[in-house]
């Protein structure tokens, strides 16, 4: 049994307070992914960025392990530290590089989607015009198969997600995202999209954001009825969790350097109002309630303890260990 959280979110400053990370540890969880860069944040944020929290990470190798194999993560598991992994979220920190890829895999980034809610030259985002995957999109799915990177289609428009998965080779995952179905928001999935990232094999973690589930204060409850619904369409083995907390931090500016326009990544005919400011998240300690939402939407002890984690640690696996191969 391995509890797994798909995506969060830290302030993105080399600074940023590990106190969440210890809330995830108490909350039982083993394996958290943080997001080290969006689209909108040029490399000269990243980079410190990435430095910083793997230079800390490593100074407390009792508490934390980044980890390069689900073995690692089980080996975190069994000895009480929290393994922690990266995510990058949009290609544009790739720079058109495919061989980026790689180097980004080689420093603890584990997880890739290629648009952040607005098209770019490899993909398109969910808050834009359907563009679909471009020929560099195609050979960026490519590079991150061959690294052995987890493939996620979160903040992605229906086409290119589709697009994805018929390219990949490998199981592709939606870390942190909800059915439309659900609720109506452009960052939500189609059953489609749901079926398809199914029929690869991969794992739709639900994500505990206020707009995403369709309320205003969300508990495990409403999560857990989101999993029920991907559950009952594609089966539990296809669903996961992706909290997707917005950590903030007094007095700690994480914005992008220069002419930041929240509302052209968080526009507000989208439903955001003022960029995400707005956003209210089901806290760390939905994990704890979660097992007893679960069950009372009909899982079994197997179904919840793989939505919980065995999905995602299924997929990682395969793909962590192709790169291995």
């Amino acid at each position: 049994m391995i509890r797994w959280e798909a995506h969060t979110c830290l302030p993105l400053h080399p600074d940023a307070s590990f106190e969440p990370l210890e809330r995830y540890r108490a909350a039982g969880v083993h394996h958290v992914c943080i997001n080290v860069g969006m689209d909108m944040n040029p490399l000269s944020q990243i980079l410190p960025v990435l430095a910083a929290f793997r230079a800390r990470l490593r100074a407390e190798p009792g508490r934390y392990l980044i980890p390069s194999t689900v073995a690692d993560i089980e080996h975190a598991r069994n000895t009480g530290k929290l393994s922690v992994g990266f995510d990058l979220e949009g290609a544009l920190p790739l720079l058109e590089r495919p061989e980026m890829v790689a180097l980004y895999r080689d420093l603890g980034v584990r997880q890739i989607h290629f648009a952040y809610n607005r098209n770019n030259s490899v993909a398109g985002g969910c808050h834009d015009e359907p563009q679909g995957l471009t020929a560099l999109g195609r050979r960026m799915v490519q590079a991150v198969n061959d690294a052995g990177v987890l493939m996620d289609c979160a903040h992605t428009e229906r086409r290119t997600t589709l697009d994805i998965m018929t390219h990949s080779r490998h199981p592709v995952v939606f870390s942190h995202a909800n059915p439309l179905a659900m609720a109506e928001h452009g960052r939500n999935i189609t059953d489609e999209q749901i079926r398809a990232c199914a029929a690869t094999g991969g794992v739709v973690c639900v994500s505990g954001v206020s707009k995403f589930l369709g309320c205003e204060a969300p508990q495990a409850s409403d999560l857990a009825r989101h999993m029920a619904y991907v559950a009952n369409l594609v089966g539990a083995q296809h669903v996961g969790l992706g909290l997707d907390i917005g950590f903030s931090q007094p007095g700690l500016n994480d914005d992008p350097p220069g002419a930041f326009d929240p509302g052209f990544w968080w526009p507000a005919q989208a439903g955001y109002g003022r960029g995400i400011s707005q956003m209210r998240y089901a806290p760390i300690e939905t994990w704890q309630a979660l097992p007893g939402a679960l069950r009372a939407v009909g899982m079994g002890p197997q179904e919840v303890n793989g939505v919980l984690g065995d999905n995602m640690a299924r997929v990682a696996r395969l793909v962590w260990g192709a790169a291995a191969d």
